[in-house]
């Protein structure tokens, strides 16, 4: 009897298991509001089931199942996601109650004009990703400088997208926000990548939630029917179980086992 019980509750158990799903990973984690949007959009639209969930520190963490972790990376990789997160000037000169050398703000100068000029850059439809190298001039004895100021854009772009039209905007942009910049000084190096197109929704890997399980939209009346058929069985097989072993043990012994029932003496 014991044996039965046993490959009852195995059974049990691997069904459970069975609608229990795959095993989530974390893809990204650390993430905004939008760049988890963003991840999430694109995942599902190419059939990969994923979820988004908030951490203590209120940001937010992209999860797929483990199986299709490699697929998920290369597909965001060339989607140039995760977007790389720029230092505002606010951040690159926030108070710190440190005094600094002249050199070194000069560095951070630099360092805040490129991240800003770089983000700006990235928010041109079709581009993955942009770098922004800024030289400033350096100054002599005298108070004049030595060489004139330059820049060089690099943007990597969907090969699908013509932003080597927006050249010319991109050069006018970064000269007009370095003072002393000159127009013809600023270098755009474009890239193309391939394979980074806009990803449309294809109707037969569009997903949709059946119980909280991810399935494709076209298979969602069969998945239902399958995931609520074996729901049942498994309650059906819980109840047989339990009314197995009930009667396996038989009805339970009226008052507390190990005592004796105590006698009264009968009335005189």
């Amino acid at each position: 009897m014991m044996g039965r019980a046993r490959a009852w509750r195995w059974l049990v158990l691997g069904l459970v298991c069975c609608l229990l799903g795959g095993c989530k990973v974390e893809l990204y984690s650390g993430l905004d509001e939008r760049a988890a949007n963003e991840m999430l959009a694109i995942l599902l639209a190419q059939g990969i089931p994923a979820e988004r969930m908030l951490a203590k520190d209120k940001t937010l963490t992209v999860s797929v199942e483990e199986s299709r972790f490699a697929e998920a990376v290369q597909l965001l990789k060339a989607q140039g996601l995760p977007h790389e997160t720029f230092k505002t000037m606010g951040d690159v000169f926030a108070g710190d109650g440190m005094i600094s050398s002249p050199v070194e703000e000069r560095a951070r100068l630099i360092y805040a004009l490129s991240q800003e000029l770089a983000r700006t850059v990235s928010e041109i439809d079709g581009v993955l990703s942009a770098r922004v190298h800024v030289v400033l001039p350096e100054q002599d004895g005298l108070g004049g400088t030595t060489s004139p100021s330059s820049a060089s854009v690099f943007v990597r772009h969907a090969a699908s997208v013509q932003v080597g039209a927006l050249t010319p905007q991109i050069k006018l942009l970064v000269s007009k926000s370095i003072e002393g910049l000159q127009y013809d000084n600023v270098t755009v190096v474009l890239v193309p990548v391939e394979g980074a197109a806009a990803l449309p929704v294809a109707a037969d890997q569009a997903l949709t939630q059946v119980a909280g399980i991810w399935v494709q939209q076209a298979s969602a009346g069969t998945a239902r029917l399958v995931i609520y058929g074996l729901a049942g069985l498994v309650l059906a097989l819980l109840l047989a179980g339990g009314a197995y072993l009930w009667a396996a043990r038989g009805p339970a012994p009226l008052g507390r086992p190990g005592r004796a029932a105590i006698k009264l003496p009968a009335a005189e």
